[in-house]
């Protein structure tokens, strides 16, 4: 397993992090594999799990499965993002991310998280409010480090100065979506990270599944996300053709190097000078072991550019599911009142 540095925390974590989104209601992993995919992740060495408020039933998973191995763990949780249909269940203000945290602690069995992480930009809330509270949190000890996920670049920028201005603690970590399929973030968010010293966290580098081997032309798709949002992998769908069109390219490029499909994705996002981490998020023993073989994967120069020939850097094959997004382009109401 190789290990970098978290951003300037001075804190080495696993160059693969254990994502915890698929246990639980999300992927219908259930405790029993839970528990053994946590153990053989830390066994391999990984050292960092990701889970979130969000996840339904995940934090508590987690805690179960890591009794006994907390102080070997870097935890790292998220909250912001609606959790009910309570309209204060939600956001980033001091009122809702104060309470939740308690609440994520006692889900997780545990005193403190290592990475506290505002799962996504919420603009009804000011930096300073949201920054102040989990300087506190920090301050408590309930809290290590605090980050953010799923900015858009221009939101971290914001962020950093408002912590400076304020003499506040800033956010030491971004974890955005990224993959050889959605290459947007090689445009601004990944230099912004590396501008301000943050570690990078990226999730999705299997691309849903598009990148696991699971979508092949002339096969069923047999990922586990084609049934939870088909959208993604119709085939009418230009976008859907484009990707499918990558993966069968990028496949010749993993044989020739005598690498699975799964082995170069992981191996090219981690290759980014910027990025820490990959998420990965097993539904399953078998799946962990696929992914894991990409541990100490290192991509040559000429693979590397191989894949540039197949997706341009900074290239998105779907721009339309981008989760950062400028909400004035997406509701009008923002943009013409």
């Amino acid at each position: 397993m190789l290990y970098r540095t978290l951003g300037r925390t001075g804190v080495q974590v696993s160059a693969l992090v254990l994502g915890a989104m698929n246990f639980g209601r999300i992927g219908g992993t259930g405790q029993d594999e839970a528990d053994a995919i946590v153990g053989a992740a830390l066994d391999a060495g990984v050292n960092l799990i990701d889970t979130a408020d969000f996840y339904p039933g995940s934090e508590e998973m987690v805690g179960r499965a890591i009794a006994g191995r907390r102080d070997d763990i870097v935890l790292a949780t998220k909250a912001a993002l609606a959790v009910d249909d309570d309209r204060n269940h939600r956001g980033a203000s001091r009122r809702w991310l104060v309470t939740e945290l308690d609440n994520s602690l006692r889900r997780l069995g545990v005193d403190h998280v290592d990475l506290y992480q505002i799962h996504r930009w919420d603009p009804a809330t000011g930096d300073e409010e949201t920054l102040s509270a989990l300087t506190d949190l920090q301050r408590a000890g309930k809290i290590r480090y605090f980050g953010s996920s799923t900015f858009p670049a221009y939101r971290i920028v914001q962020a950093q100065w408002a912590a400076r201005e304020a003499r506040l603690g800033r956010y030491v970590t971004e974890q955005p979506s990224y993959s050889v399929l959605q290459r947007g973030i090689e445009a601004d968010v990944l230099p912004v990270a590396e501008e301000y010293g943050m570690g990078v966290l990226v999730w999705s580098p299997l691309a849903s599944g598009w990148l696991s081997g699971a979508v092949r032309a002339g096969r069923e798709i047999a990922t586990h996300r084609s049934t939870v949002l088909p959208e993604r992998f119709d085939l009418s769908l230009p976008a859907n053709r484009a990707r499918l069109d990558a993966v069968e390219r990028l496949v010749k490029v993993a044989d020739q190097a005598g690498l699975t499909l799964i082995q170069l994705a992981l191996g090219f996002v981690t290759a980014h000078p910027a990025v820490t981490s990959a998420i990965i998020g097993p539904r399953t023993i078998d799946h962990l072991h696929a992914q894991l073989a990409a541990a100490d994967t290192v991509l040559s120069a000429d693979v590397l550019d191989a894949i540039d020939e197949i997706v341009a850097p900074g290239v998105d094959l779907a721009a339309h599911e981008k989760v950062d997004t400028r909400p004035a382009l997406v509701d009008a109401s923002l943009r013409r009142r």
